[in-house]
C-alpha cells in the first residue's frame, strides 16, 4: 500500500511538474511576443509621424502577428487605412480593434470608423460613429480632428439626396492610379490631365506618402469611339523627374500654367516648394521648358500650385500654405499689368476658412470662383463650392449639392460651356480601396447656384 501510495505521489509530483514547465514556458513566450509587438507598434508609430504611412502598415502587420489578441495594432492598421483611404479596410480594422479591446481601445477609432463609413455612403453608422466620438474624445482633440464639422457634414448628406449627374470619363484616361486635373484645348480634341502612374519621368516615388510623382498626360478624342484614346506622358518639356501638374491652359492652346516640385530629386536647378511657372507652345509644335513665374509673393518657400486666370491672362488664382501656422490651404488672388504680376492678395472668408481650400477655377470673365473646400459645411471631404465677385467682395460660398458633389474628395472643377460640359476629380471607392478618376457633367442638365 505504501509503495502504491509512493508511486501515486510521484506521478501526481512529476504531473505537476510537466504542468509547471509548459505553463512558465507558454507564459514566457506570451510575454516575449507581447513585447517584440509593442516594439514593433512604436516603430510604427515614428513612421507615422514621418508621414511613412505604407511602411507603417507593414510594420504595424507584423506586430499584429507577434500578439495578434492586441486590439494596438488593429487600431493602427486602421489608422493607415484610413490615412492611405481605404476606406473598407479601415472599417474592418477599426472594429476589429474594438472587438479586442472594447474598455481600454483608443477612443479615435470611433472618428476613423465615421470617416470610413460617411466616404463609403454608409451615413446612419456614420453618424452613431461620429457621436460617439464627440463623446469619449477630448474636446481638444474633437477640435484637431475636425470632429464636429464631420458629423455636420454626414447629417448635410443625408439632408441633400439627389442623383448624381457625373459619369466617368470614357477612354484610357482613368487608370487606376490618381487621375485628377483635367483640362482640354477650345475644341475638345484633347485633354491634358495629371497622373501618378508607374510610367512616370524618371520612375520615382515621392518619399513622403510613397506613392509615383506627377506627370502630365495627353489624350486625344476618338471620334468613331467616342473616348479619349493614346493616352502617353510625351509631353515634351514639361516633365521631369519630379511632380508636375498642368492647372490651366489658355483658348488658343498656346500658354499653360504648370505647378511643377522637383524638391525630392536631384535637379541642378530646385524649386522653392511647390511652384507655378508659365509654359508656352512653340511655332514647332512643342512646349517649352517651364519658367517658375519670378515673383515672391507668388512663389514663396511653401506650396504654391493650382492656378487659373482669366480669359485675359490678367488675373490669376493659386493656392498657397503659406500662413500653415495657423490655417491650412488658402486662395490667393494676384493681377497682372503687362508682362509684371503684382502683389498677390488673400481671397475674404467667404471663400477662404482655417481648412482646406483648393484647385480654384475661375469663370472666362472674371466673376465666378468655383473652388473645393472642407471648411465650408458640404456632403463630405472636399466638395465644390461657388462664390461671386459683386466688385466689391465675395459672396458666402454656396454647395454645388448634390448633383455635383459626392460624400468622398471632390476636387478640379472647370466648365467648358462651349463644349457643353463640367469636369472634376473625384474618389472612387471601390471594396476596401480607393483612387481619384476624372468625371465629366453635361451641363444641360446641371443647374448650378448661379446662373453663368
Amino acid at each position: 500500500m505504501k509503495i502504491l501510495f509512493g508511486t501515486l505521489l510521484l506521478l501526481l509530483c512529476a504531473t505537476k511538474s510537466f504542468a509547471f514547465t509548459s505553463i512558465s514556458k507558454d507564459s514566457v513566450t506570451g510575454i516575449i511576443d507581447k513585447s517584440a509587438a509593442l516594439i514593433k507598434i512604436d516603430q510604427g508609430k515614428q513612421l507615422v509621424a514621418e508621414n511613412k504611412i505604407r511602411e507603417a502598415l507593414l510594420v504595424f502587420r507584423e506586430a499584429a502577428i507577434k500578439d495578434p489578441n492586441t486590439w494596438k495594432a488593429s487600431f493602427w492598421i486602421a489608422f493607415c487605412h484610413y490615412r492611405l483611404k481605404n476606406f473598407g479596410y479601415a472599417k474592418q480594422y477599426g472594429l476589429d480593434a474594438i472587438a479586442k479591446g472594447p474598455d481600454d481601445v483608443d477612443a479615435e477609432v470611433y472618428d476613423i470608423l465615421g470617416t470610413a463609413c460617411h466616404n463609403m455612403n454608409e451615413l446612419d453608422d456614420a453618424e452613431n460613429y461620429f457621436q460617439t466620438a464627440m463623446k469619449l474624445l477630448p474636446k481638444a482633440r474633437i477640435k484637431e480632428l475636425n470632429t464636429e464639422n464631420k458629423l455636420a457634414s454626414v447629417q448635410f448628406a443625408k439632408a441633400n439626396k439627389a442623383v448624381n449627374l457625373r459619369v466617368p470619363l470614357m477612354g484610357d484616361v482613368n487608370s487606376g492610379y490618381n487621375d485628377y486635373a483635367p483640362v482640354f484645348t477650345a475644341d475638345g480634341k484633347r485633354i491634358y490631365f495629371t497622373s501618378r502612374r508607374a510610367n512616370t519621368t524618371g520612375g520615382m516615388m515621392n518619399p513622403d506618402d510613397q506613392e509615383y510623382f506627377e506627370d502630365v498626360y495627353t489624350g486625344i478624342w476618338n471620334e468613331k469611339m467616342l473616348k479619349y484614346d493614346s493616352v502617353n506622358n510625351n509631353v515634351d518639356r514639361i516633365n521631369g523627374p519630379g511632380f508636375e501638374s498642368m492647372a490651366w491652359l489658355s483658348k488658343d492652346g498656346l500658354h499653360a500654367i504648370v505647378t511643377i516640385n522637383n524638391t525630392a530629386t536631384n535637379a541642378k536647378k530646385v524649386t522653392g516648394s511647390s511652384d507655378i511657372a508659365e509654359v508656352e507652345f512653340t511655332k514647332k509644335g512643342k512646349w517649352n521648358v517651364p519658367k517658375v513665374i519670378s515673383n515672391k509673393s507668388i512663389n514663396t518657400s511653401f506650396f504654391e500650385g493650382s492656378a487659373t486666370l482669366t480669359a485675359d491672362g490678367n488675373t490669376m488664382y493659386f493656392v498657397s500654405d503659406r500662413k500653415g501656422d495657423k490655417r491650412s490651404t488658402d486662395i490667393y488672388v494676384v493681377q497682372r499689368t503687362g508682362k509684371t504680376w503684382g502683389e498677390a492678395k488673400i481671397l475674404s472668408d467667404s471663400v477662404n476658412t482655417t481648412m482646406r481650400e483648393t484647385t480654384p477655377y475661375i469663370s472666362p470673365d472674371g466673376r465666378f470662383l468655383f473652388f473645393s473646400s472642407e471648411g465650408h459645411i458640404g456632403m463630405g471631404g472636399l466638395d465644390v463650392f461657388v462664390s461671386e465677385n459683386t466688385g466689391s467682395g465675395w459672396t458666402k460660398a454656396k454647395n454645388l449639392g448634390p448633383l455635383v458633389n459626392s460624400v468622398n474628395d471632390d476636387t478640379h472643377f472647370v466648365i467648358y460651356k462651349e463644349l457643353g460640359k463640367a469636369y472634376l476629380s473625384g474618389l472612387t471607392v471601390s471594396d476596401k480601396k480607393s483612387s481619384i478618376d476624372i468625371y465629366e457633367i453635361d451641363l444641360s442638365k446641371l443647374v448650378l447656384p448661379v446662373k453663368l
